[in-house]
């Protein structure tokens, strides 16, 4: 038989190797996976109780439908957006896979679910958001719930704890529900009945408050009885199985929209029982009979076998507390029977399950590795020719690139040289130019001072002329006088000029550095004025630079006016400061 899945499954997913590669698209991906839903739909809709149950399943069918949901799982990588219906296909496999016993393809199914859901959570719609902020809690419960089922119970810690931290902001039922599993994992993994009864109580409040009709809240009583009854505490766990068994009697299932028959009959059965240890059996007769009658009066489909059985168990314990041991013994005989009869469909429908399902995941997987050894063979010798023909291509390209790289690099080379000349020709041009510009500026500052000195001569010649003027019409006596006193004032002029020259040569010499900083930062100024930044630097007094210059101080005065404009000072600044700071 292991063969012949193997066969079968070989030949559909070898087609699917070769009709679906990786360049199928999007769109082609899609339209696959929905033509595969359509022909899955026929037999079994995914919407219907059956699809869930493997006694639904032939083994021929249950092989078909196997191969075409690992197609489509498969399909589902390949198709881009359409988040919405991606996220539904991964909770429908996970929850399919659970329900059939297939627990680690259901794991894998219910991670793909949240992995692909936080990676494209941006892309949602808020709607899509809300609607799928229950399904999440859902998601984690039940993969928590898978891999304690699986005994890993550290990964069933974290998706527990991952779960309540999640929902714990939304004030919505899946809150309390996911306390309420986490104490169930407490309760029958770990045997930790402290930390159940803490989370009960915790879920049981919040849904008391919250959401007083929900059927959650019937669950964690009963959670909340059965730790009692584990401690023995029967006084504490009858009065919520009596609450229990009152409110299934008028509770509405929110998703059947009709009463919980089995749950009514669970919660009068455990209100028995416990009735039965604590030796009330005038209240244990009461619920009985109410169950008869509605186990009498419920059309058969609505009560299950082992709801059946449980209710019979009940009455062979009530009958056993009456000490009517005839009663209890055509009871248990026929509970045996009933208990016979279903045990040994159960253990011949799980274990043919269950080995059809190892048989075909194992097929599965050594078909993968199959297939992924073809295309391993396949990719290598489309690598190597793709190879050759790159090799061959490359070769092409590098000997033109080669001629095209030396070609340039000559016309480079040239070019290089001609533009060296042509910058070392305009170096040269600039620095004559810069050459010109630098004795032109001196001429300029040296006619400027010859200007200057010339307008200065201009008026000592104009003062002289008009002496030798007095002169002339001056007495005798007087004459001579004046002449000796004009010609002491020219000897003195004379002296005073060649004084006046060596000691502007020596200054020049001693403030040469003076010179050159402020000709940088100020090159407009002219040698005059250069002078008179430099005598102003030494400290010298007004008078004296006038003297020296041979100008009067008003003139002086305007010079240095012109010089703060040259140098672009506020009327705030002292001129001197400025200078000796400098």
């Amino acid at each position: 038989m292991k063969h012949y899945y193997l066969s079968i499954l070989l030949t559909i997913l070898c087609i699917q190797v070769y009709t679906q590669p990786n360049t199928l698209t999007s769109e082609e991906a899609l339209k696959r996976y929905e033509n595969l839903s359509v022909i899955m739909a026929q037999s079994f809709p995914e919407d219907e109780y059956k699809t869930y149950n493997r006694t639904s399943f032939s083994e021929k069918q249950l092989e078909l439908y196997l191969s075409q949901h690992f197609q489509r799982l498969d399909l589902l990588p390949l198709i881009d957006g359409h988040h919405a219906f991606k996220l539904h296909s991964y909770l429908h496999s996970g929850n399919w896979f659970r329900e059939i016993g297939f627990l680690k393809e259901s794991i894998k199914s219910y991670k793909d679910f949240l992995l692909y859901y936080y990676a494209n959570e941006s892309s949602l719609t808020q709607e899509e958001h809300q609607q799928f902020l229950e399904l999440r809690a859902y998601a984690y419960g039940i993969l928590a719930d898978n891999y304690a089922q699986t005994s890993n119970l550290d990964s069933a810690t974290i998706e527990h704890r991952n779960n309540i931290e999640f929902i714990a902001k939304h004030n919505i039922i899946s809150y309390p529900s996911a306390l309420n599993n986490y104490g169930l994992f407490f309760y029958n993994y770990k045997k930790d009945l402290d930390s159940a009864l803490i989370y009960f109580n915790k879920a049981y409040t919040i849904t008391q408050s919250q959401f007083p009709k929900h059927t959650l809240l019937g669950s964690i009583r009963d959670n909340i009885a059965d730790v009692y009854i584990s401690e023995q505490q029967f006084l504490k766990a009858k009065p919520l199985y009596k609450t229990n068994f009152e409110f299934y009697t008028y509770a509405i299932n929110e998703r059947s929209h009709v009463k919980d028959i089995p749950r009514l009959i669970s919660a009068g059965t455990q209100f028995i029982e416990t009735s039965l240890k604590l030796g009330d059996l005038e209240d244990a007769k009461t619920v009985l009979q109410v169950l008869e009658t509605i186990i009498d009066t419920t059309k058969t489909i609505s009560v299950l076998p082992s709801s059946k059985l449980e209710f019979l168990k009940a009455k062979e314990l009530f009958y056993l507390g009456q000490n009517d041991i005839s009663k209890a013994y055509t009871t248990s005989k026929y509970i045996k029977s009933l208990s016979d009869s279903l045990t040994s469909v159960e253990e011949k429908e799980d274990s043919k399950w269950r080995d059809e399902l190892n048989t075909i995941t194992l097929d599965r997987f050594a078909l993968n590795f199959e297939i992924d050894r073809i295309q391993n063979e396949n990719k290598i010798k489309s690598q190597r020719l793709k190879l050759w023909i790159i090799t061959l291509v490359s070769s092409i390209i590098l000997i033109i690139l080669f001629f095209m790289f030396f070609r340039r690099y000559k016309n480079l080379v040239i070019a290089k040289n001609k533009q060296l000349l042509a910058e070392q020709t305009l170096e040269n041009t600039a620095l004559k130019v810069k050459q010109l510009h630098s004795e032109i500026k001196s001429k300029e500052r040296d006619l400027s001072d010859f200007a200057i000195n010339l307008t200065e001569n201009q008026k000592w010649a104009e003062v002289l002329a008009e002496k030798i003027s007095n002169i002339t019409t001056a007495k005798t006596k007087d004459r001579d006088k004046q002449l000796q006193e004009l010609e002491q004032e020219i000897k003195n002029k004379i002296t005073f000029d060649n004084d006046t020259k060596v000691f502007f040569e020596r200054l020049d010499k001693l403030s040469d550095s003076f010179y050159s900083e402020l000709s940088k930062k100020f090159p407009d100024l002219s040698k005059n004025e250069i002078r008179l930044c430099s005598l102003i630097r030494l400290k010298i007094d007004s008078r004296q630079i006038a003297t020296l210059q041979n100008i009067t101080l008003a003139s002086l005065n305007t010079s240095r006016y012109r010089l703060r404009k040259k140098l672009n000072l506020e009327e705030t600044v002292d001129l001197d400061s400025f200078i000796q700071n400098l």
